[in-house]
């Protein structure tokens, strides 16, 4: 096993790491993404490798962790909130720029993989890895491989129906998909926020409402006590499914303490077992779990 390097492409920053043979960090930078110029987002990219390459003298695999997907239809690039790549022939474009194989997946895709190979769940066979911020993903880690699926959307829960409705959930919100009551719209940011204004009047994010409930406040801590029983909901629904050893949560709202304590206790009732031995843990490598999965993609190389 060489060098493996790991490229996280988001919206405001484009990140570079260098993994040696032990997973260590030989090299690391991040730079800022050039915002709706596609040619040069290519080109900032070859430029940090071939830096790295040159300080470390060796070349070394590449992974992207990517905004939105590419198309299996087209090979294009869609759904990327980074939008001068949708459209675009990302990955070819960037092999023969840099004259290698380059393998790419999305950003939930390389943080499951990341806390599976070397993380959280680096001891469990079947991972599934949450984003949960200013929207919601997820990815499928077997074996320390990530699953695709045939239509490449494994683990994208977040567009799935939010379980069993009750009345404090409806009216049904509307999703940017043009569905409603996706489990994005309850457990992002976003939607956090969204459900504290409609019950209390009041406007905060999500970062205010856990720090309020954290100190006493009641409205907020009943704000964060309706998620957690939301995000219990949601992930019996993967728990029934997938039926992973762990379950990893990311994202702005993975800070959020308490889930993982009260939300094990809420999904036994939705999970079909008698038993409930999936885990529920917090990330190791938080933010750089991105740039290493997408260097991990190489994990067999």
């Amino acid at each position: 096993m060489g060098l493996r390097l790991g490229i996280d492409l988001g919206g405001t920053k484009i990140e570079i790491a260098a993994l040696d043979a032990t997973g260590a960090v030989a090299a690391r930078k991040r730079v800022e993404t050039p915002i709706g110029d596609y040619p040069e987002t290519v080109e900032t990219i070859a430029r940090l490798v071939e830096e790295v390459e040159a300080k470390l003298g060796m070349r070394g695999t590449l992974g992207v962790a990517t905004p939105g997907a590419r198309s299996l239809a087209t090979g294009l690039i869609k759904n990327a909130n980074s939008t001068c790549l949708n459209g675009k022939p990302f990955k070819e474009d960037l092999e023969a720029r840099l004259a290698r194989e380059v393998r790419m997946a999305n950003d939930a895709n390389c943080f499951a993989l990341s806390e599976a190979v070397d993380g959280a769940a680096r001891d469990a066979r079947v991972v599934f890895g949450v984003i949960l911020g200013t929207g919601v993903g997820g990815g499928i880690v077997v074996d320390r491989r990530v699953i695709d699926g045939a239509n490449a959307i494994a683990g994208e829960w977040g567009h799935n129906p939010l379980p069993l409705p009750s009345g404090e959930d409806r009216p049904l919100p509307a999703c940017y998909c043009g569905r409603r009551g996706c489990i994005e719209t309850y457990l992002s940011g976003p939607g956090l926020a969204a459900d504290h204004a409609k019950v209390t009047g009041e406007r905060l994010d999500a970062a205010q409402i856990s720090k309020r409930a954290s100190s006493g406040d009641a409205a907020c801590a009943a704000t964060v006590a309706r998620y957690e029983e939301r995000l219990a909901r949601s992930l019996a629904l993967v728990v029934n499914v997938l039926d992973p050893d762990v379950v990893v949560l990311g994202g702005g709202l993975s800070h959020i303490g308490r889930l993982y304590e009260h939300v094990p206790r809420l999904w036994g009732p939705h999970v079909f077992s008698d038993e409930v031995r999936t885990l529920l843990v917090p990330p190791v490598h938080g933010d750089a779990s991105g740039v290493r999965g997408a260097a991990w993609l190489w994990n067999d190389a």
